[in-house]
């Protein structure tokens, strides 16, 4: 009788002991899991680039630039990048162009004549949205605000790249773009012998993102 008393307390013993290893084990992963669930993206804001091409002649010549500066207004944090970044607002001060011009006069020219005979266009602002898997901002210019659906390509889960296509025409911006076209005639004058500047503008806009826990 002593040696089954015995037997039935060592699996007793065993039993409790099997039921702390058990509960222990799935405390650690419940811990692990909160600490997953609880680590959270944001923007690092100085780490975004946005640059632009615009085309001139009727060979739709590229001509690259890029702002200097961008300021966001309002930034979020979200359990991924994209939630991270929904919502986010941002203003671009057109004084920050920059061309990379080795004659130093395209940037002043753009500035007095494309943004110059603009309304409100010291600052050009926007609002990034995601909704369904799909990205695009909302662009304020000229005193209109457009949206740009964006296509992305991620570089692991913190490094995004965004492309779309602006067309000023949206904008009710032509006479800002007959106006530089005007101004810069002769530099867009193709070999056909016309002038031309298209009021199609390909964005594109690096953003980092940093995990906080």
């Amino acid at each position: 009788m002593k040696k089954i008393t015995f037997t039935f307390l060592s699996a007793l013993v065993i039993l409790i002991s099997s039921c702390k290893d058990s509960k222990k084990n799935q405390d650690n992963k419940d811990v692990e899991v909160a600490a997953k669930s609880s680590e959270m993206f944001s923007l690092i804001p100085d780490s975004t680039k946005v640059s632009f091409t615009a085309y001139k002649t009727t060979e739709k010549l590229p001509v690259g630039g890029r702002f200097q500066k961008i300021n966001f207004t309002k930034t979020n944090s979200g359990e991924t990048a994209m939630e991270a970044l929904n919502g986010t607002e941002f203003s671009i001060p057109v004084s920050s162009l920059f061309t990379n011009d080795p004659t130093g006069t395209r940037d002043p020219k753009i500035l007095e004549f494309f943004f110059g005979v603009m309304k409100n266009t010291e600052l050009i602002s926007g609002i990034f949205k995601v909704e369904n898997n799909k990205s695009s901002i909302d662009i304020t210019l000229n005193g209109e605000t457009q949206n740009i659906p964006l296509s992305y390509e991620m570089n692991g889960d913190s490094k995004i790249t965004f492309k779309g296509v602006m067309d000023l025409e949206n904008w009710n911006a032509l006479d800002a773009v007959s106006s530089i076209n005007k101004a810069c005639a002769v530099l867009h004058t193709g070999k056909d012998g016309i002038s031309k500047t298209w009021s199609e503008v390909a964005l594109q806009a690096e953003v980092t993102l940093q995990k906080n826990n």
